[in-house]
């Protein structure tokens, strides 16, 4: 029987390194042992976290500054425990979030034209986590909106323009949270779970959508993704500690809609996954190598496209956002790919023979415009990615400056009347207004004062435990 070819475009997909002059050289990437990428990526800078003494630091280097990185390169050292995950923000190319063992969350501002001098105050600080900060995850889709995810087992969901904490996920995980994915409007979370268990959330409404309890049987640690459809991808490890990549439809999680399983090494698989091609790569710590698989709404769905070798592990990666790639050349991704002392981008190419815009390989992906702003976004509305063309290259907007206003219940209200009408507007309506703004200023502290309680009720039967 003839053995048919499955037809795909990504089929013939090559990954390139790029020349030594073109890597970032001499840089201490860090040892500290945390399965995150170590390493995030924007159209304008490369961000990696790196040794520090007495502390925890990152990198930031323009993206045109390859070469050797000297010693005294200014760093962004404000945390005072090891940097553990750090991330861009997508609608705005110079605002950065860091999570640490200092249980801290920093964002910060960098300069438009990169680090001049060491930066150590951020634009905010988020403190609620009780214990080391391993997640950072901004909305895809709303202004301002950073989710965080703590060895406390906590997710804790923040307005980063006021400061403040909008959501509390406390009592969903049982166990140390492993990787938290936003699927493409912000509507839901997916999260991996040290106790096997894959779980869909509405952090809206503080509830559980769908779950999978031993999604892989193996105990070294998972991650799960949104994909297209709603569908969900995890990679893990079965009971024989073979590493494992499926695909799960949310409606029904009894069984996998696809499961490929390939190696047998130890290194957690990284998951990046491309929406705009439906392509998903896998770099797993400590290899030498990224796989990549087309997901197609056709079985076995998962299907598996080549892989990129080369010689040296890799300590972390980054991925390049879509609208920092080259379309002439048919760059379909860039990875930077971290290993002890360098920085190396590899392209990933669709090889064309036509030198035209290639319209099926860039449709509109999304752009840094946010679909809603936070106070939209907690209220209930949902917004699609805004979507930017690619066809003449991504040209960016200058970055509007982030400022972080602390909240005043009363800048809220609508401003007073004008001096000539209030002279007519009887006192008692004046009275019932200030009487309404003491109930909103006193529910909202109620409301805190309750949260508190609960959370000093759970960590004092958390010290009762370990005192036993």
């Amino acid at each position: 029987m003839k053995r048919v070819v499955r037809q795909s475009k990504f089929r013939h997909v090559f990954g390139q390194a790029v020349k030594n002059d073109q890597c970032y050289d001499d840089i201490r990437v860090s040892r500290v042992t945390w399965d995150s990428t170590f390493c995030s990526v924007n159209p304008k800078f490369v961000a990696i976290i790196v040794e520090a003494s007495g502390g925890g630091a990152f990198l930031v280097l323009p993206l045109h500054k390859a070469g050797r990185i000297d010693k005294s390169y200014p760093t962004v050292c404000g945390h005072t425990g090891p940097v553990l995950d750090i991330e861009w923000c997508p609608h705005n190319d110079q605002v950065i979030a860091s999570g640490s063992e200092d249980s801290t969350v920093m964002v910060w501002q960098i300069p438009e034209n990169g680090l001049v001098t060491s930066m150590s105050e951020p634009i905010v600080t988020l403190e609620g986590h009780s214990k080391r900060v391993g997640i950072v995850a901004w909305h895809p889709t709303a202004r301002n909106v950073l989710l965080s995810a703590g060895c406390d087992n906590q997710i804790i969901i923040w307005n980063v323009g006021t400061g403040e904490a909008l959501i509390y996920l406390e009592d969903q995980h049982p166990d140390l949270i492993y990787s938290v994915s936003w699927n493409r409007n912000g509507s839901l979370i997916c999260t991996a779970c040290k106790d096997k268990a894959v779980r869909v959330i509405d952090p809206r409404k503080n509830t559980i959508v769908a779950e999978k309890q031993k999604a892989h049987e193996g105990a070294r640690p998972m991650r799960a993704i949104f994909v297209a459809d709603g569908n969900i991808l995890t990679t893990g490890f079965s009971r024989m500690s073979e590493r494992q990549i499926a695909l799960w439809n949310t409606q029904n999680m009894e069984e996998p809609m696809g499961l490929n399983e390939m190696d047998t090494s130890n290194g957690v698989l990284l998951p990046f996954y491309d929406a705009d091609c439906n392509v998903v790569y896998l770099c797993g710590k400590g290899d030498s190598s990224i796989r990549y698989f087309e997901i197609t709404d056709e079985a076995p769905y998962i299907h598996f496209l080549n892989m990129f070798t080369s010689k040296e592990p890799q300590r972390g990666m980054g991925y390049m956002p879509k609208r920092g790639l080259d379309v002439n050349k048919c760059e379909i991704a860039r990875f930077f790919k971290l290993h002890e002392r360098k920085c190396e981008p590899v392209v990933m190419t669709v090889p064309r023979k036509s030198d035209l815009f290639q319209d099926d390989l860039y449709p509109d992906t999304a752009g840094p415009d946010p679909a809603l702003e936070a106070e939209e976004w907690i209220d209930g509305k949902n917004g699609d990615p805004t979507t930017v063309s690619l066809k003449n290259g991504y040209v960016p907007t200058k970055n509007r400056e982030m400022k972080v206003v602390k909240k005043n219940i009363l800048d809220s209200k609508s401003a007073s009347p004008t001096p000539s009408i209030v002279s007519f507007v009887p006192l008692f309506i004046h009275l019932s207004l200030f009487d309404s703004h003491l109930h909103v200023i006193y529910d909202s502290a109620f409301d805190k004062r309750r949260l508190q309680e609960k959370r000093i009720i759970k960590l004092e039967d958390q010290m009762s435990k370990i005192a036993i």
